[in-house]
């Protein structure tokens, strides 16, 4: 976009952060037109969000990134505690759980949040997107048709927009939304990523360090040779220099200041939990850290931002493209708000020490049962459940036929007649059998939560319709 144009889009993503590289992708791969902009030169280059749990991994998978993620990321390594320069005791930071039929990922996968930015931005090009860096947006206005906004390189006009900007969102204090929370610990903490000299530090654990003067723990970044270093200051602020990076090292573990031998992206915060007292203002959206702010204790934040965009995303091409009632965006509040509730809550007893990061953490549990798109229970499942993974009993899984921005109508069990064709909004699919379904039809919405649920077609068709989704039950 040329300085001072006034370019015309459908949705304008401000913030390309985890949030808003999935929404981009979303979008993209929907045909809907997006322009994702970012204040900042590059991508946010730190290892910060370095957690990415079961759920969020499916969900990764979904949008085409799930080799890359295999590929460049890794399992949690045991923990280690140390002391006195002695090798102790191991222990476990995550839950962890075997893969089954219905949840192929068991446990958290650890990369670096700059790689996972990487590999969104990427797939996010191979859609035909980009991002416009260096763009800062500096106002909005708002119309009953869209929203104006002022950006350092040009004006925007665009149907809808999402604020991904961050917990400092220009956005969010543009619309006057407040944002309600506590500080999670008083104490200062320091998060940097760091090179050592080679082995000084073996990359098989992830290792804990206890001093009178606090935590200190170096976790081994997959895929990279940097470790992620964490401190906790009981007294005082960190010093992120370099230098002050070294000393840190030296006076918490057994390691000497020069076996540190870069240091790259350093950073120093206080743990909070925030929660926006609204996800939207007339046609714009908060997502992300915009709309939550979590301790990374718990390993929540990322996540919970990433399907955040996973739940807007198809609500906008419904409406943008294919004639869903503009009501249908209600619901991205009414569903995420809670969920994002519930993990800020999770995050912060699990920093308090009040709880494991056990199966809760791994979000394959929330569903939308009590939002305003479940309707029905059919077999084992109710409407509002995630979507099992399963055979599918031609050689392929459920979650393949469920990839994509598609619709997926399941018949399990049951010779209903179904619609008679597909297309590329909706696919249906007959299996004899599914052991997590049980007997039923399900729609199965494409951010893999299902929708509807019966024993037959009565009531689909209303209800898809509210959806944008044009069922042919003759």
């Amino acid at each position: 976009m040329e300085l001072n144009s006034v370019k015309e889009t459908q949705v304008l993503v401000a913030g390309a952060g985890p949030s808003g590289l999935a929404l981009a992708c979303d979008l993209a791969r929907r045909g809907v037109r997006v322009l994702l902009v970012e204040r900042a030169p590059a991508l946010f280059p730190g290892s910060r969000g370095k957690g990415i749990q079961p759920r969020t991994r499916e969900v990764l998978d979904d949008l085409g990134v799930g080799d890359a993620v295999r590929e460049h990321g890794g399992a949690a390594p045991v923990g280690l505690a140390w002391k006195d320069g002695e090798r102790q005791s191991e222990y476990e930071m995550f839950r962890r759980a075997a893969p089954t039929e219905a949840e192929p990922y068991g446990e958290p996968w650890l990369m670096p949040q700059w790689r996972t930015q990487e590999i969104l931005l990427a797939r996010l090009r191979e859609l035909g997107g980009d991002v416009l860096f260096s763009a800062a947006l500096t106002g909005l206005s708002q119309d009953a048709d869209g929203v104006t906004a002022q950006l350092t390189t040009g004006e925007v006009r665009a149907s809808y927009l999402v604020a991904a900007d961050g917990g400092r969102s220009t956005v969010r204090r543009a619309l006057g939304i407040t944002m309600e929370g506590e500080t999670v610990d008083p104490s200062s903490n320091l998060v940097a990523d760091v090179r050592l000299a080679e082995g000084a530090l073996d990359r098989d654990n992830w290792h804990g360090f206890l001093s009178d003067t606090g935590i200190a723990a170096l976790c081994p970044l997959p895929g990279t040779p940097d470790f992620q270093l964490f401190a906790q200051f009981k007294e005082g602020e960190p010093d992120t220099s370099p230098e002050g990076v070294r000393a840190l090292v030296a006076a918490r573990t057994h390691l000497r200041a020069d076996d540190v031998t870069e240091v790259g992206w350093a950073s120093d915060f206080r743990p909070r939990a925030a929660l926006a007292d609204r996800f939207r203002s007339g046609r714009v959206f908060l997502a992300g850290d915009a709309a939550h702010i979590h301790s990374p204790a718990g390993g929540q934040g990322l996540n919970t931002s990433v399907q955040d965009a996973y739940n807007l995303g198809w609500k906008l091409g419904q409406v943008l493209l294919h004639g869903a009632p503009a009501g249908l965006l209600e619901t991205y509040e009414q569903e995420r708000r809670p969920i994002a509730a519930e993990m800020l809550g999770l995050s912060t007893r699990i920093h308090r020490g009040e709880q494991e990061r056990g199966a809760a953490a791994q979000q394959l549990g929330l569903g939308y049962r009590e939002g305003p798109l479940a309707s029905g229970r059919a077999g084992l499942l109710e409407a509002g459940d995630r979507a099992p993974d399963g055979p599918a009993g031609d050689g392929r899984r459920l979650f393949d036929v469920y990839r994509g921005p598609h619709f997926t109508l399941l018949a399990v069990g049951t010779d209903t007649a179904l619609p008679t064709h597909d297309g590329p909004l909706l696919r249906t699919f007959r299996t004899e059998a599914v052991e997590t379904y049980g007997k039923g039809l399900f729609l199965i919405r494409p951010d893999g939560y299902i929708g509807w649920a019966g024993e037959n077609t009565e009531g689909l068709a209303a209800y898809a319709a509210r959806l944008g989704l044009d069922l042919n039950l003759a």
